[in-house]
């Protein structure tokens, strides 16, 4: 029984440091007393910045730590602190961008606003502390306008001098960035300088990637094109280089030849495409950067949940000491809450405000052949051809066309309310590698005009693709909409019509708090149109046993438990991530049932490889909006019941006990995961490495016993 008394902080507590807190798992429990006696009042995430007191530090090691309006004891021996950065001096030269927080722009007609103030107007709503906004002025000899039909389109220096102004009259810096081939280097230096030497252009930023539709010049036309830039320019002209910072690109944007002329390095830390976490992909990015000699200012991932985007901005700012950022893009962004946190690098993490909290509500996922799907050909002939994807349905696929189309494809279904919904493509791993899909979405509130947006397929694997956000009214005619067809510019490529999913952005307000539930009521299952999670069970059982006192049933054993080192000698030596539960003698539980443990969205149900069948759900945040979202994970399983996107209530039936097809004595192997990890990478399987065991995987067990319903 977890005491109620609590212990203050001490009297004598000293001076408190400002430190990132590295925990050895997801989470470290803060307790109201220096012992594992004393109640749990909340969790430290790790990689959060928070205050520590070394001078509280017990006998048996625990300490004091504030994290905004959470304060309370944590044992040390489960975290390690690192001091923050913070405003520590820099050997870098000062950039604009110190302080500041930018979002960049890619091209109008790939957001829903129909102008630059309500775009402009949008991002302060949602940020009020971004500060700067990076528009695109130029792509190869051509001013935006060539590819972007909208007002907010860049076609000389008039839309620049338009832009400068909605920018200060919104209180944002102007910022501009390009894409150079530098096939010919005077005339494309000739209209950047023209763009950058308007009033008010605050800095260019250089797009370097080692892509065909990207620096096709070579190192040899780097000296000339920086040259050409510098004499329009100047030397005191900021100019900055964004590349893909992962090692195997370092050498093919020829760094030493740019060295001399640009002055900040703008790293795409975007993990969830590299399938990394932020702590990994910001790693990298100083292992292969840091030596340069640049200020780096990283561009982080503007789709990517709002805890991982907390997580990545504490981290470049207070444990590599970044005195900047950028998130990619407006348009694609779906939590707004890490990008809205400033940068104040010698701020204390003690008072902070508290966050807005934003959740997907409804979800509905499209699948090719499917219900709301629909598909033609222009030629009166069979043009598509059909191939399962590893996530485990069917998709299309065909050659592309330069000019002339051969085939169409649309998704389309009701939806289930009006509202911004977060619009996303699958990208398959094969039979996808054109670098210019051009998606359409119809039916956005506010415009008549469909929205075009080009995707790279070729650089996607087995993965979501925000299209962007969008505000939908579900009685609008074409409401969301989505058309594909096979022209693409290209002659020699592949491009594949796979799902389309559409999620719903439920914002909840900082400080919201729901009213708890009486004793003897049920726990609400949604808040606010949020579903929430009421608690977790058991997933095999009567359900008389689920509701009942132990978490694994009478006649249930784990036999490999969470942390256990097993095949120890083996190939297939590993620690387990969960739980291994049989039932009576071997075989005797083939084909029980299995139960989703809480309610939530199936996010993979699919074989794969050595796990056999898998069903993996995103379960809904713990009994309140703000509370803690878990994956599940359910393998080796047969007749499995559910699709992805559906949505599945706690103990409902989702599939039953197998033996992967015969490669393991039947049972079920359940774990589960407080990060996103399985959501992209739902075959993940730490091995030996320890550490990254307890920092994506929990105990089954002890999770459930300390939140059941």
């Amino acid at each position: 029984m977890a005491s109620s008394t609590s212990v203050p902080k001490p009297s004598d507590a000293g001076k408190g440091v400002v430190a990132v807190a590295n925990t050895r798992s997801a989470l470290s429990n803060i307790r109201n007393g220096p012992g594992v006696m004393y109640q749990d009042i909340g969790d430290l995430l790790n990689n959060a910045l928070v205050v520590y007191f070394p001078d509280t530090k017990t006998a048996s090691n625990w300490i004091w730590v504030e994290k905004g309006g959470l304060k309370g004891w944590i044992y040390a021996g489960f975290v390690e602190f690192i001091h923050a950065i913070g405003a520590a001096p820099s050997r870098h030269k000062p950039t604009p961008y110190d302080g500041k927080v930018a979002v960049w722009h890619w091209k109008g007609s790939a957001v829903p606003q129909n102008s630059i103030r309500e775009a402009l107007d949008d991002i302060k709503t949602k940020a009020p502390n971004v500060n700067q906004v990076w528009v695109k002025i130029t792509n190869g000899l051509y001013w935006m306008s060539e590819y972007d039909n909208s007002d907010m389109a860049i076609s000389g220096a008039g839309s620049v001098d338009q832009w400068v102004a909605a920018c200060q009259a919104a209180g944002l810096e102007f910022h501009a960035w390009c894409v150079p081939k530098g096939l010919n280097v005077r005339d494309e230096a000739a209209i950047i300088v023209e763009a950058c030497s308007r009033p008010g252009v605050q800095s260019l930023i250089l797009d370097i990637e080692p892509y065909a539709d990207y620096w096709q010049g070579g190192a040899e036309a780097v000296r000339p094109f920086m040259l050409e830039l510098r004499r329009g320019l100047g030397t005191r002209f900021h100019i900055g280089m964004s590349v893909d910072p992962r090692r195997q690109h370092y050498h093919t944007v020829f760094p030493g030849e740019w060295d001399p002329f640009v002055d900040s390095i703008h790293p795409q830390t975007y993990w969830r495409t590299f399938r990394a976490t932020p702590e990994d992909a910001l790693s990298a990015v100083w292992s292969v950067w840091g030596g340069y000699n640049k200020p780096i200012i990283p561009v982080l991932q503007g789709n990517a949940p709002a805890s991982e985007q907390t997580e990545a901005h504490t981290l470049s700012t207070q444990a590599h000491g970044a005195k900047g950022l950028s998130w990619w893009r407006y348009g694609v962004i779906s939590h707004w809450s890490g990008v809205n946190k400033a940068i104040e690098l010698t701020s204390s993490p003690a008072d902070e405000a508290p966050e807005t909290v934003e959740n997907f509500a409804d979800e509905v996922i499209i699948l090719p052949t499917k219900s709301g799907f629909r598909s033609g050909t222009y030629t009166g002939r069979p043009e598509f051809s059909a191939r399962q994807n590893t996530w485990g349905w069917d998709y299309l696929y065909v050659p592309t066309e330069e000019r002339t189309s051969k085939v169409w494809a649309e998704w389309r279904e009701d939806l289930p309310q009006s509202g911004l919904y977060e619009i996303a493509a699958f990208i398959p791993n094969r039979n996808a590698t054109t670098k210019r899909a051009r998606y359409k979405v119809h039916g956005i509130v506010g415009t008549t005009a469909e929205v075009v947006l080009d995707i790279n397929q070729h650089r996607a694997r087995n993965v979501w693709v925000a299209l962007g956000i969008f505000d939908l009214d579900k009685n609008m005619e074409n409401a969301g909409r989505v058309f594909l067809n096979d022209v693409t510019g290209e002659t020699d490529k592949k491009i594949a019509f796979d799902a389309v999913r559409f999620r719903r952005i439920v914002t909840t307000p900082p400080g919201y708090s729901p009213a708890p539930a009486a004793p003897s009521e049920p726990r609400p299952t949604e808040i606010d149109g949020v579903k929430v999670a009421d608690g977790y069970d058991s997933p095999v059982g009567t359900s008389e046993q689920r509701r009942g006192e132990r978490v694994w049933p009478k006649g249930w054993l784990d036999a490999t438990p969470f942390g256990k080192l097993y095949f120890i000698g083996t190939p297939s030596e590993a620690y387990h991530t969960g739980a291994d539960l049989n039932f009576g003698r071997p075989y005797e539980d083939k084909g029980m049932a299995c139960y989703a443990c809480a309610s939530g969205i199936i996010t993979f149900a699919a074989r794969l490889g050595k796990w056999g069948n898998l069903v993996v759900i995103r379960h809904d945040p713990l009994y309140e909006p703000s509370g803690r979202v878990i994956f599940s994970r359910y393998a080796h399983v047969q007749n499995m019941r559910v699709t992805v996107g559906e949505r599945v209530a706690r103990g409902q039936r989702i599939c039953e006990i197998s033996d992967a097809f015969g490669r393991y004595v039947p049972h079920l192997h359940f774990d589960l995961s407080a990060t996103t990890l399985l959501e992209t990478r739902p075959g993940d399987w730490p091995k030996l490495d320890y550490d990254l065991l307890v920092k994506h995987y929990i105990d089954p067990r002890d999770w459930i016993s300390r939140h059941r319903p």
